[in-house]
C-alpha cells in the first residue's frame, strides 16, 4: 500500500559515510542531460536528478548526483528534453474519458473535425460504417463532443436531424460539455420520452410547439437517460473505459488523474484494472455526495491501494455555462436558443440538497469538491459552506470549488476567507471565450472568466483543469490557455486575469498536490518523493509564450518507470480520431451495454436519486 506519510521517508538512506556512498544510495536511474525544471521554489532547477524505488534519491548538479551512480545504474538522456513533475490533474473523468475512444469523435477543431450540423451527420454516418459489425450487432449509435457554439448553426441538432442519418437506429450524442445531449426518435422511444413525459427536477426535456419533444435533452433529463445506459456497461465495460482513459491521461503528462464524479461500479472497475497491473497513473476518485454517501464514508483514505483511492465526495450544483444551464445571478447576455425573457439559468439541486450533502461531508472531515460555474451557483455554495462550518467547525478538508467560470470579485474573497481552494477551468478562454464575449456573459465579464489574475492578486493557490472529456486532457492547450487567454478568433480575452508560465505550471503541479493532500509526495523534483516526471519537447519557461501549445508531452513516467513514450506509441489523438481506436470486439460490447441501458430506461430502470 502507497501513503502519503512518507515524507522524509529516504532521508536516511542517502547520508554520506566519508567520500563511500552506501549499498542504499546506489541509484535505479540517473536523469540528466537536459533542463529540469523542479518546481521547487528552494531548488527550482537541476543538472540531474537520482531516482531509487521509485523515490527521488537526490536532485542537483550533475557531479554530485553522480556520487550515486553504481554498476547496475542506468543512464537515462534527456537528450534536451526538458523534465518537469509529472501533472496533477485537478478535474476531470478519467474513466468517462475513455468514452471518447469508443464513440464517433464529435469534436469540432482543432480536436475533431465537426464544424456544422452536415459535418456532424457526416461523421456520425462514417462512424457507423467503419463500425458496421458493432452497430449492426448493437443497433446503436453513440457520438460524443459536439459543441453548438462551434456549429455554423449555432445551435443544437434536433432528433429530426439525427434521423437524417437513422430512424431506425437509436441514436445518442452527447454534447462536449457531458451535461447535454440529443436523442434521435428511436432512441427517445426507447428510453420512453415523448410529449406526456415531464421534465425532470433540475433538468429540461426541450420541446416542439406541440410539446414533442425536439431530441434536446439538458442536465438531469439527459442524465436519467446516459446514467441507465452507462449503467449497463458492467465491470468490463467500466474496465475497459479505465484503461483508454487512463492510457489517454498518460499520454499529455498526467501522473496523477481524477475522476470526478464517480460511481461504486467506475471506482471498483479501478481497482479491478489495477490489480492486474494495468492502470498506468494514479487516481483519485470522488463519488456523488448525492447517490454514493454510504459507499464514500466506508472508502475514502488519504492512502492510496495499489494507485486508487477515494478522496472525497462531488456536489453538483449547476450546469454548463456555455450551454446555458449554469446558474447566474443576472440575466444571460443574449443567449441563443428559445429562452425567456431574463433568463438565467437554473440549478441542477436545490439550496436543501446541496446543504444537506455539504454538511455530510463537514460532519464526517470527508473533503468536498463542488462544480459551481454561475454566480448564483457560487451564492450557493459559499452559503452551504459557511453554514456548515458554523455548525461543524473546520475539519481541515480542503474543500474545493470546481469551474467558477462566472464568478464575482467580492466571491473570490469569500472563498479565500472560508479556505476553499480553487479549481480554475482557464482553457475555456480558448474553447468557448468568443462565445462567452458575444453570448453568454458580454465582452465585459467575459475578461473575468477563469479570473486566476483575482486569485493570485490575493496570494491564493489555485490549480487548473481540463475537465476532459468535455476537452481533451491536453496539458499544453492547458498550459497556453492559462497564460496567454488567447480565444479561438486570436483575442487576449482577459490580459489582466493572464499569468506567468511558472504560475501556470504549479497551478498543474504542486498547487493540484496540496488539493489532493498530496503535496508532500507529489508536485516537485525534490528529494525523497515519488520519482512522477513528464519529458517536454521543450523548457516552456524559454519560448515564445504564444507557442506553448505548440509542445509536445513526449515521456511520461510514473514511479520511476516509464508509461508513455510518444515514440513507441502511435494512439496519441490527432485532430479528426479518436484518441484511442477500440477493438471491434470493445466497440460492440459498448453499444450492446448502451442500447440495453437506453431500453431500461422505458421498462423502469433506476434513475438518479439526489
Amino acid at each position: 500500500m502507497k501513503t502519503l506519510s512518507l515524507r522524509g521517508a529516504l532521508m536516511a538512506s542517502v547520508l554520506l559515510a566519508g567520500s563511500v556512498v552506501s549499498a542504499q544510495e546506489i541509484a535505479d536511474t540517473i536523469y540528466s542531460g537536459g533542463p529540469i525544471l523542479t518546481i521547487d521554489d528552494d531548488q527550482p532547477n537541476a543538472e540531474a536528478v537520482a531516482v531509487k524505488d521509485g523515490r527521488i534519491l537526490a536532485v542537483g548538479a550533475l557531479d554530485a548526483i553522480e556520487q550515486h551512480r553504481g554498476e547496475a545504474t542506468e543512464n537515462f538522456d534527456l537528450n534536451g528534453r526538458a523534465m518537469l513533475p509529472g501533472f496533477i490533474d485537478s478535474h476531470g473523468h478519467v474513466v468517462l474519458g475513455g468514452l471518447q475512444a469508443l464513440s464517433a469523435n464529435l469534436l469540432s477543431p482543432p480536436d475533431g473535425d465537426v464544424t456544422d450540423i452536415a459535418s456532424l451527420q457526416d461523421v456520425l454516418r462514417k462512424w457507423a460504417k467503419d463500425n458496421k459489425k458493432a452497430v449492426e450487432s448493437a443497433n446503436m449509435i453513440v457520438g460524443f463532443g459536439y459543441d453548438n457554439a462551434q456549429l455554423a448553426e449555432l445551435r443544437h441538432p434536433t432528433r429530426e436531424e439525427l434521423d437524417a442519418v437513422s430512424t431506425d437506429v437509436p441514436i445518442i450524442i452527447v454534447h462536449q460539455s457531458s451535461h447535454i445531449g440529443v436523442a434521435n426518435s428511436k432512441a427517445l422511444e426507447l428510453a420512453g420520452i415523448d410529449a406526456s413525459t415531464p421534465d425532470p427536477e433540475g433538468g429540461v426535456i426541450r420541446r416542439e410547439a406541440d410539446g414533442t419533444p425536439n431530441g434536446v435533452l439538458e442536465e438531469y433529463a439527459f442524465i436519467n437517460t446516459i446514467v441507465p445506459m452507462l449503467g449497463q456497461l458492467g465491470e468490463d465495460g467500466l474496465a475497459t473505459f479505465a484503461r483508454a482513459g487512463s492510457q489517454l491521461w498518460a499520454s499529455y503528462g498526467f501522473t496523477t488523474a481524477q475522476d470526478g464524479r464517480s460511481t461504486k461500479g467506475i471506482v471498483e472497475a479501478l481497482r479491478s484494472i489495477d490489480a492486474k497491473g494495468e492502470l498506468p497513473i494514479d487516481v483519485v476518485a470522488y463519488p456523488d455526495a448525492f447517490e454514493e454517501r454510504d459507499f464514500i464514508g466506508d472508502n475514502v483514505s488519504l492512502a492510496y491501494s495499489g494507485n486508487v483511492r477515494v478522496g472525497g465526495c462531488k456536489v453538483t450544483i449547476d450546469g454548463s455555462p456555455q450551454g446555458f444551464t449554469a446558474l447566474r445571478d443576472r440575466p444571460y447576455y443574449a443567449p441563443v436558443g428559445d429562452y425567456p425573457a431574463g433568463y438565467a439559468g437554473y440549478s441542477s439541486a436545490t439550496m436543501d440538497q446541496v446543504q444537506k450533502a455539504v454538511n455530510w461531508c463537514y460532519e464526517n472531515g470527508i473533503q468536498v469538491i463542488a462544480h459551481a460555474n454561475g454566480e448564483g451557483a457560487s451564492d450557493m455554495l459559499i452559503a452551504a459552506i459557511g453554514a456548515a462550518k458554523e455548525k461543524y467547525g473546520d475539519p481541515g478538508n480542503r474543500p474545493v470549488l470546481l469551474h467558477g467560470q462566472f464568478m464575482r470579485e467580492d466571491q473570490i474573497e469569500s472563498y479565500q476567507k472560508q479556505g476553499v481552494f480553487l479549481s480554475l477551468f482557464p482553457m475555456h478562454t480558448f474553447f468557448w471565450g468568443d462565445w462567452h464575449r458575444e453570448h453568454t456573459v458580454g465582452p465585459v465579464n467575459a475578461d473575468n472568466i477563469s479570473p486566476t489574475g483575482w486569485a493570485r492578486d490575493r496570494g491564493m493557490m489555485f490549480a487548473t483543469h481540463h475537465d476532459a472529456p468535455v476537452a481533451l486532457p491536453d496539458s499544453m492547450r492547458l498550459l497556453s490557455a492559462t497564460v496567454t487567454r488567447r480565444t479561438r478568433s486570436g483575442d487576449i480575452l482577459g490580459p489582466r486575469q493572464r499569468v506567468d508560465v511558472m504560475t501556470a505550471l504549479k497551478a498543474m503541479t504542486i498547487w493540484p498536490a496540496w488539493q489532493h493532500f498530496e503535496e508532500a509526495d507529489k508536485g516537485t523534483i525534490t528529494t525523497g518523493k515519488i520519482a512522477d516526471f513528464v519529458l517536454l519537447s521543450q523548457d516552456p519557461t524559454a519560448v515564445d509564450p504564444e507557442t506553448l501549445s505548440d509542445l509536445q508531452v513526449l515521456t511520461t513516467i510514473k514511479d520511476g518507470a516509464v508509461v508513455f513514450d510518444a515514440a513507441k506509441d502511435t494512439r496519441k489523438a490527432h485532430a479528426g480520431s479518436a484518441p484511442f481506436s477500440a477493438s471491434p470486439s470493445q466497440a460492440e460490447y459498448f453499444l450492446h451495454a448502451m442500447y440495453d441501458g437506453l431500453r431500461g430506461n422505458r421498462e423502469g430502470a433506476t434513475h438518479v436519486d439526489r
